[in-house]
């Protein structure tokens, strides 16, 4: 956890203890008091009145007070160790701030790619009630994508590659818009998190909710569990992509 706050502060984490349920280092927690400030144009996250800074010792900053406040109660809600796997938000802005700032158009590009293999392009041959689901789902937003942006987009069925065309990738392009690093940072989590480009925008144009998101993102998957039932490990794996969702869809509302 080096590098959270100003050099001048004097202060790091104190000893890492390995917690008997968990076999990752983790730091004890150090401090009592959570909150954000005006620093000049933006507000900063502060422990015990000391700005925190990111892995990459930069200020962990943000523009915008419901995110701020937010990265602010995720450090308050910290028990007696520090778990950066329940901080989805403060690792998100780490990663703008540090990763996605630097490298917007990288970034944005691999957003595009994967309209060219979008998960909402590829059908299931059977059985007919998965392949009902995906229609009733899915098509309504390819008609939506070609209706409101001018992206026409290919199905196939199973996993052979369809090529899309490249006015299509251009359409999904111009849809992002001009975002800025944080914004973009949380449409690179939801295409990584949902396979989907077009989720991805559907999210962003206020065509779907974070829920219906999530919900035609595991199609697939959720006819699988009606099917074969739940597996506990593979819900506690989706209930913390599920706050990487969250996370990501604070940011494009806020």
């Amino acid at each position: 956890m080096s590098g959270l706050f100003d050099d001048s502060a004097g202060d790091a984490p104190r000893d890492p203890i390995r917690t008997p349920s968990d076999r990752r280092v983790l730091p004890k927690r150090f401090y009592e008091r959570a909150d954000y400030a005006a620093e000049g144009d933006a507000l900063v996250v502060r422990l015990d009145g000391k700005m925190v800074r990111t892995p990459g010792k930069n200020l962990l900053k943000v523009n915008r007070e419901p995110i701020a406040a937010e990265v602010a109660a995720e450090w308050a809600a910290q028990g007696e160790f520090i778990d950066p796997a329940t901080m989805p938000l403060t690792r998100l802005v780490n990663s703008a701030i540090d990763g996605v700032a630097a490298n917007q158009e990288p970034v944005r590009a691999e957003i595009v790619s994967y309209a060219g293999s979008d998960l909402l392009c590829y059908r299931a041959p059977g059985p007919v009630r998965l392949v009902e689901r995906q229609d009733e789902i899915w098509t309504p937003l390819i008609e939506w994508m070609h209706e409101r942006f001018g992206a026409r987009f290919l199905l196939a069925e199973g996993i052979v590659h369809v090529e899309q065309f490249p006015e299509t990738l251009a359409a999904v392009d111009a849809a992002l818009g001009d975002p800025d690093p944080l914004a973009l940072a949380a449409l690179s989590t939801v295409n990584s998190l949902t396979g989907s480009a077009i989720l991805t925008l559907a999210l962003l144009h206020g065509r779907l909710t974070a829920e219906e998101v999530w919900a035609a993102a595991h199609v697939d998957e959720d006819f699988e569990l009606e099917l074969w039932g739940d597996d506990k490990e593979a819900a506690a794996r989706r209930e913390a992509r599920w706050r990487e969702m969250q996370a990501a869809a604070l940011i494009l509302r806020s």
